[in-house]
């Protein structure tokens, strides 16, 4: 397989990315694209150019600094390059799965395919405006958070996917979504992705993010709306696999209607820079239930921030969330998880836990569970933890004959295995527990 992909916009390179990213929106602003669009990148963008990019001075990027990510200039909207690509890099073990790839965020047709799912919509971003889902959902949702990197996102996406899910479709295998950093310069790339799940469709969709050999310092802001219709099912991983050259701001919203399920199970391991994670979930109707869990295992000096919000809109709604960091050497895990039950919410069940091991004297957490509840029939608790590396457990298997790398492994596996049992694909659980030894292994 050889060949390039190219975007509908040159490559621009200025003196900054602020500049950059001014230079690009009036590029977008010639195209053809219809009046909708057009005007949705024009608010977006006002947005954006008024709000800047965030810093530690606004309270949710407190502990999380992109300054030295967005101080430099980046190739954006290069060629890329899809000869020779080695996937191999994502394979999952014992996993039966379509596959779809993305490629810096394009959308690689000659290696995906979903032909056997009969009704199943996969098409890229740009080809789907005249989809009525599309019409109907995008930018409706995440646009609604103030969110400055989504208006960034929305005023200047060139990439992306749309995945449809048919009327009482169960999909017969899992979905994985390969996300592919690749290129000999540094490069900015802005995909923009939109699930829809139509009432009563079932799917699992695995995304896995990984960076091909001597790839240049890349930095990504990917937003992804995903919308359960009446009674919808989704299982959703986020598998982060990237190398230490990749740099990651991902926002995920999710918009639930009523006996709608959303279960994601989002895991950052050992290579990638920096990530920042902010998935929230919308609960807005009755019967709706979601939950959200996270295992962390970071070293060097990786950053990873989660930063969630769980949503009761609703009554008679039910979440559940469990975040398990293990920050090793001088990494940073940072976990802001907020749940909101607005007034009409009655006869909500919310949980939140987040627990976590440190193992190092320079390793470092900062987290924040938050409950904010306006209803009074409900039942709704958080908690925390915070702890080193339990010496006396690690010197009690050793005096009993186990060595000390198969006990910190076997130490660590007990303390992610309360997320790590609720995964709902076995193959993904294996894969993510053998991580995990090798993530500490190293």
């Amino acid at each position: 397989m050889s060949g390039l992909i190219t975007n509908n916009m040159s490559t621009i390179v200025a003196s900054s990315l602020f500049q950059q990213l001014t230079s690009a929106y009036q590029e977008v602003e010639t195209t053809n694209e219809s009046s909708l669009l057009k005007s949705l990148r024009q608010g977006a963008y006002a947005h954006f150019e008024q709000a800047g990019f965030p810093t530690v001075k606004h309270e949710d990027w407190k502990y999380t600094n992109i300054h030295h990510l967005v101080n430099k200039t980046y190739v954006l909207n290069a060629e890329v390059d899809i000869a020779n690509l080695d996937l191999s890099k994502a394979d999952i073990p014992g996993l039966d799965a379509h596959r779809i790839v993305l490629v810096n965020g394009q959308y690689v047709l000659a290696f995906s395919s979903l032909d056997d799912e009969v009704g199943v919509v996969v098409k890229s971003i740009q080809e789907a405006v005249e989809e009525i889902h599309f019409q109907k959902h995008f930018a409706q949702h995440a646009d609604k958070t103030g969110s400055a990197m989504v208006a960034l996102n929305t005023a200047l996406y060139t990439s992306g996917i749309y995945l449809s899910v048919p009327k009482n479709k169960v999909v017969s295998k899992p979905i994985q979504i390969v996300h592919i950093a690749t290129g000999d310069q540094e490069f900015f790339a802005q995909t923009r992705n939109l699930y829809i799940l139509e009432a009563n469709a079932e799917a699992e969709i695995i995304e896995s993010f990984i960076t091909l050999d001597n790839t240049a310092s890349n930095l990504h802001n990917k937003v992804t709306e995903i919308v359960l219709d009446e009674n919808a099912k989704l299982q959703h991983y986020y598998l982060q696999l990237a190398s230490d050259t990749g740099s990651y701001i991902n926002h995920t919203e999710v918009y639930q209607t009523k006996h709608s399920l959303y279960n994601n199970y989002n895991c950052n391991f050992p290579g990638v820079a920096f990530v920042r994670n902010d998935i929230n979930v919308r609960l807005d109707a009755e019967n709706v239930e979601s939950h959200l869990y996270g295992v962390n295992l970071l070293a060097d000096k990786q950053l990873v921030d989660n930063h969630t919000i769980v949503d009761h809109m609703k009554p008679h709604c039910e979440s559940y969330e469990w975040y398990k960091n293990i920050p090793q050497d001088e990494a940073t895990a940072v976990f802001n998880g907020k749940i909101f039950v607005r007034e009409d919410a009655q006869k909500t069940n919310a949980f939140q836990q987040n627990n976590n091991m440190l193992i190092g004297d320079k390793s470092a957490v900062y987290t924040k569970p938050q409950l904010e509840i306006f209803a009074d029939d409900v039942k709704c608790s958080h908690g925390c933890t915070m702890g080193q590396f339990d010496e006396d457990a690690l010197f009690y298997l050793r005096a009993r004959g186990i060595g000390e790398e198969s006990a910190r492994v076997l130490l660590v596996h007990a303390f992610a295995f309360d997320v790590t049992s609720r995964f709902s694909n076995d193959a993904v659980r294996a894969y993510v527990e053998d991580l995990v030894a090798k993530g500490l292994e190293e």
